[in-house]
């Protein structure tokens, strides 16, 4: 072999290592990443049930802007509806990349079970059917913080100082059930992605709680 055919020789070794190098190296990077979530763990559940339950506060906004004209109130249910809004397409599009159901074939709900004050067959704080009663029936599964249909209605008929009221305590109480579902996710997954958002949604939602709670006081009014 001359030397100008060794030279090319090793020179094609060199090269099959650096790609064996790079495969392998992509390997390791692909087995670290968190894999697709399945149709029943808490990722996919957090994502379809939060929805849900984002939903119901745009609309729970969308009734007070229209009865109201405080500008503080306003603008607090525009931030509501604008971000929640921008929420539920995320978590739609993690749906659809994941090439999940929108909703779970065995119902929502089923991913907390076993959470501090979420048991099977057992509804939230706050769920429908008690005094007080800050939840929903209708196929929500004990969702916490849900306002009632009753409620919904009581809202859609208020104007003024008692929309206003009305609204930042349902609102409160929303919140408070979307706390506890976001820290159930963060407790149960390690998805970054979901992680992220979840956090997202804990330290926003507690500042907006402390911004209604003032709210009502000064109405004169606690939560």
């Amino acid at each position: 072999m001359t030397e100008g055919h060794a030279s090319r020789g090793r020179r094609v070794t060199v090269v099959l290592a650096v790609l064996v190098l790079v495969a392998a190296g992509a390997l390791v990077v692909q087995a670290l990443l968190p894999g697709k979530p399945g149709t029943n763990g808490p990722e996919a559940g957090f994502a379809r049930d939060m929805s849900v339950h984002h939903a119901q506060a745009v609309r729970m906004s969308f009734l007070v802007r229209d009865g109201t004209d405080d500008e503080r109130v306003r603008l607090l249910a525009y931030d509501v509806i604008n971000t929640q809004s921008a929420q539920i397409g995320m978590m739609t599009a993690w749906l659809d990349e994941w090439e999940l159901p929108k909703a779970d074939p065995a119902g929502p709900m089923r991913w907390m079970q076993g959470h501090a004050g979420h048991g099977t067959g057992t509804a939230s704080p706050g769920s429908a059917g008690g005094p007080g009663s800050t939840g929903t029936t209708g196929g929500t599964g004990g969702m916490p913080g849900m306002a009632t249909r009753e409620q919904l209605d009581e809202l859609a008929k208020s104007s003024g100082r008692d929309a206003e009221v009305r609204f930042l305590r349902l609102m409160i109480a929303h919140h408070q059930g979307g706390l506890h579902m976001a820290e159930a996710v963060l407790a149960r997954t390690d998805h970054p992605r979901v992680r992220r958002l979840a956090r997202t949604m804990v330290g926003g939602q507690r500042s907006e709680i402390n911004l209604m709670t003032g709210m009502l006081r000064e109405r004169g009014i606690g939560t």
